[in-house]
């Protein structure tokens, strides 16, 4: 049975992407801050008969949370199959360039950047032992710096300087972890799982979790023949799927 571990997976589209993954066989470890709150999460997915998932604690900004995780999940397996950086944060909506609160630049960094960072480095170990390893950073629409320069974008006037600058370097850090792990097994990509409605947004989206997971669960078992290195976002390019950087 193949394992994945979800960051952020407690709630919205961390939560569906987990309930995807294990009507597919496989089995989750539900990650998230609050142990609390996760082993709500999974009692709820065992409500529905869904037992191959338990939680597991893990801050993305704190590397001591990270290193334990670690340890917790190499005790209970010698393999993780897919690693989904799915935690991230907006911010607050006043992100003036002018004006933003370096503060609240640098929360956002830690959670949507180096979070990702760190805790690749840490589970990389376990992802090499993996014979198809898969590694999807959830990323956003409005991390493409491309279509940001398009007046023409319908979301061109979106300009959160905290949000869409931390998706652009996870975007950027993408294409670095891919380029470095091209001539392995590895599949490495970013994926935007659309505007959804979710807590994250106060439900503005017109997307479903339901939809949005499955692009995010689509890039996490992607076949031998799969791409690595891409940005895939069918709200962005809904022909080809894949979003321009």
């Amino acid at each position: 049975m193949k394992t994945v571990l979800i960051t952020g997976a407690n709630k919205s589209i961390g939560f569906e992407t987990a309930r995807q993954l294990l009507q597919q066989g496989y089995y989750v470890y539900l990650g998230c801050r609050d142990i609390h709150k996760g082993q709500e999460a999974v009692n709820q997915l065992l409500s529905e008969g869904l037992n191959n998932v338990e939680p597991l604690a893990i801050d993305v900004n704190s590397q001591e949370s990270i290193e334990a995780a670690r340890q917790v999940l190499g005790e209970k397996t010698a393999v993780l199959d897919v690693l989904i950086n799915n935690a991230g944060i907006l911010g607050g909506m006043e992100q003036n360039p002018l004006t933003a609160d370096i503060k609240v630049l640098k929360e956002v960094f830690d959670t949507n950047f180096f979070g990702v960072i760190a805790v690749t480095q840490a589970f990389i170990d376990l992802m090499k032992a993996a014979p198809a390893p898969r590694i999807v950073n959830v990323t956003s629409g409005l991390g493409s710096l491309t279509l940001h320069s398009d007046p023409s974008w319908k979301y061109y006037a979106v300009k959160s300087t905290a949000y869409v600058t931390s998706k652009a370097a996870l975007n950027g850090y993408t294409i670095i972890l891919a380029h470095d792990l091209r001539d392995t097994a590895f599949k490495v990509n970013a994926v935007d799982p659309g505007y959804t409605a979710t807590d994250f947004n106060h439900h503005s989206g017109p997307g479903t979790v339901e939809d949005a997971a499955a692009r995010v669960v689509k890039a996490a078992v992607l076949g031998e023949d799969g791409l690595t290195g891409q940005f895939f976002s069918d709200d962005n390019s809904p022909e080809t799927g894949i979003s321009p950087w």
